[in-house]
C-alpha cells in the first residue's frame, strides 16, 4: 500500500502552510544545485521553524521511510543536498531556522542556528567587537548548518583551522527523531567520543544540524594585504616560509594562483585591473592582520616581509595595498576565480590537498602529466598553498561540448587527478565534501578500513538509511541508495 498521500498529509497538517509545500514553483528551485549539475525529484520541500519542528517532522519521515535530503543554503560544490530522481524523498530546508540565538563578548562565543547565513554571522559578532575566523566566497548565501555539515574551508585556515575547529557545541536532530544536546562550549569533557566532531563533516549523513555554539575572536584592529609576482609556485612555497618567520601569528592568508586566473578574472570582472605592472608566471595574494594594539607593526612587518622576498630573488615585483578599498579590491580577483573559469567553457573541478610541504612540487609535476595526458586541456591549480589545499581545474579545449565533455573525458580527467593526488598521499576532497559528486572515487581510493568504519558508524546512526542517501557513504559498497 501506496503511504506517501497519508505521509504528505499529515506534513501539512504538522508543519503548516509556511512549513511544507508541494508546489512545483516552490519546490523546483531547490532541487537542482548551484551549478547546475545535479537536479533531483522530491516529495515536498519542508521548512520547519525550531528543532522541535524538526525532531517531530524527522521521527514521521523515518515512521514512512521517507528519505530526508538536509539543504541550507544549496550553495555546495558536490551535489550533497540533491535530491536523487526517484522523486521519494523531501528537501529539509533549515534556511527559516535563522537566529543567533546569543552572543557572549566576553566568552567570545555565539550560538547560532542552522539557517544563518554566514554573512550574518560577521555581522552580528561585529556589531559585538567580535569576528567569526572563518570567510569564503559564498559568504552570502552559505550557512551554519552547511558549513558545518562539509566541514568548510576557506581563506582563513592557515591561521585558524577548518569549520570543525569553530565549532564548540552542537545541537542536531538524529535519525529516529531524537536530539542530541551537545551545545555546551565545554574546553574539557572526556566523557568518551567527542560525538558533535562526528556529526562535522558528516554532510547530512549521521543527523541533522540544527544549532550550534562556535568561537569568536575580537575584531581586526589593523591588517595589511600585499599582492606579489612570482616566477614559480616553488617560490611562492619559498614566499610562504619567509611569511610564517617574519610575520608569526600576525599570517591570516596566503593564496596563490597563476597568470592564466588572473587573466581569467580580468576579463571577467568589468573594470578589473591587475595590482603589478608587470608579467608573471605566478602571484600570491597575502594577509597580515593583529589586534588594535599590535596594528601600528604590521605596515612595517609587511615591508620587511616584501624586502626580504625581493632580496632572496623569490619575489619578482610587489606592492601593497594603498587602502581598504583596495583591499577588497584584491580579495575579489582571488574570489572571483572559479566564476571566471566557469565562463571560459567547460572545466572538471578538483578540491584536493597533499602534505603542505609537497604541494608546490606537486603543482609542477601534476600540471605538465595532466595536459600530456589529454592533448587541448589546460591544467590551472590555484588558493591556499598554505593548507596544502589547491583547487585543481581542467579547462576542456575550445569548443568542447560541455555535456559530452563532462560525461566521457572529464570523468577520465577526474579519475586521473585523483590518482596523482593518491600517489602523492594527499586527499580527493579538501574543504568541499564527498557529496554525490565523489562518492563513487571515494569507494575506489578510499583506505577500506576507514571506508568500513564510516559504514559502520552510518549502519548504527542511520540504520533505516533515510538521511541523506546516496551522499559521502552508502551503506553497502556499490550501492548508490540505501
Amino acid at each position: 500500500m501506496d503511504e506517501t498521500p497519508e505521509f504528505i498529509a499529515a506534513a501539512a497538517a504538522m508543519l503548516g502552510p509556511r512549513g511544507w509545500t508541494g508546489d512545483p514553483d516552490l519546490v523546483n528551485p531547490w532541487l537542482t544545485d548551484w551549478r547546475g549539475r545535479y537536479t533531483g525529484r522530491a516529495l515536498g520541500l519542508a521548512s520547519p521553524a525550531n528543532t522541535s519542528d524538526v525532531s517531530a517532522f524527522v521521527t514521521l519521515c523515518a515512521r514512512h521511510a521517507v528519505p530526508i535530503v538536509p539543504q541550507g543554503g544549496n550553495s555546495g560544490m558536490s551535489g550533497g543536498a540533491t535530491p536523487d530522481d526517484s522523486g521519494r524523498a523531501v528537501v529539509l530546508s533549515l534556511r527559516r531556522m535563522n537566529a543567533v540565538r546569543r552572543i557572549d563578548g566576553q566568552a567570545g562565543e555565539a550560538v547560532c542556528e542552522a539557517g544563518v547565513i554566514l554573512q550574518t554571522l560577521h555581522d552580528h559578532a561585529a556589531r559585538h567587537g567580535l569576528r567569526f575566523p572563518l570567510t569564503l566566497g559564498g559568504k552570502g548565501s552559505a550557512t551554519v548548518g552547511g558549513l558545518i555539515s562539509t566541514n568548510a574551508g576557506g581563506t582563513q585556515v592557515l591561521r585558524h583551522g577548518t569549520m570543525r575547529a569553530q565549532v564548540l557545541g552542537l545541537e542536531a536532530v538524529l535519525a529516529d527523531g531524537s536530539v542530541f544536546d551537545s551545545l555546551a562550549p565545554l574546553k574539557k569533557d572526556n566523557r568518551g567520543f567527542d560525538l558533535k566532531q562526528l556529526l562535522v563533516g558528516s554532510e547530512g549523513t549521521l543527523g541533522i544540524v540544527t544549532a550550534a555554539t562556535l568561537k569568536l575572536l575580537p575584531a581586526i584592529g589593523g591588517r595589511v594585504v600585499m599582492w606579489a609576482g612570482l616566477g614559480a609556485i616553488s617560490d611562492a612555497r619559498r614566499l610562504l616560509l619567509l611569511a610564517q618567520r617574519e610575520a608569526g601569528e600576525a599570517l591570516e592568508g596566503f593564496e596563490v594562483l597563476p597568470a592564466h586566473c588572473l587573466e581569467a578574472v580580468l576579463g571577467y570582472l568589468p573594470g578589473a585591473r591587475a595590482p603589478l605592472a608587470g608579467d608573471h608566471a605566478w602571484h600570491a595574494l597575502i594577509e597580515l592582520v593583529a589586534p588594535e594594539a599590535g596594528a601600528g607593526a604590521l605596515t612595517e612587518m609587511a615591508e620587511r616581509l616584501l624586502v626580504a622576498g625581493l632580496e632572496a630573488g623569490t619575489v619578482e615585483d610587489a606592492t601593497i595595498a594603498a587602502s581598504e578599498a583596495q583591499a577588497e579590491a584584491w580579495w575579489l580577483l582571488r574570489e572571483s576565480i572559479s566564476p571566471a573559469e566557469r565562463a571560459i567553457g567547460p572545466a572538471m573541478q578538483h578540491d584536493i590537498s597533499v602534505p603542505v610541504a609537497a604541494m608546490a612540487d606537486f603543482v609542477e609535476a601534476a600540471v605538465p602529466r595532466v595536459e600530456r595526458a589529454f592533448p587541448g586541456s589546460r591544467a590551472i591549480a590555484f588558493g591556499h598553498l598554505g593548507d596544502g589545499n589547491v583547487h585543481f581545474h581542467v579547462l576542456a579545449a575550445p569548443g568542447s561540448e560541455q555535456a559530452t565533455w563532462e560525461q566521457v573525458q572529464g570523468k577520465a580527467i577526474s579519475a586521473y587527478v585523483h590518482d596523482l593526488v593518491l600517489e602523492w598521499h594527499g586527499s580527493i576532497s579538501a574543504e568541499h565534501g564527498i557529496g554525490q559528486m565523489k562518492r563513487d572515487e571515494l569507494e575506489r581510493l578510499g583506505d577500506p578500513v576507514a571506508l568500513r568504519i564510516m559504514r559502520g558508524v552510518k549502519a548504527a546512526l542511520d540504520p533505516a538509511g533515510i538521511l541523506n542517501p546516496g551522499k559521502l557513504v552508502t551503506l553497502a559498497p556499490g550501492a548508490s541508495t540505501p
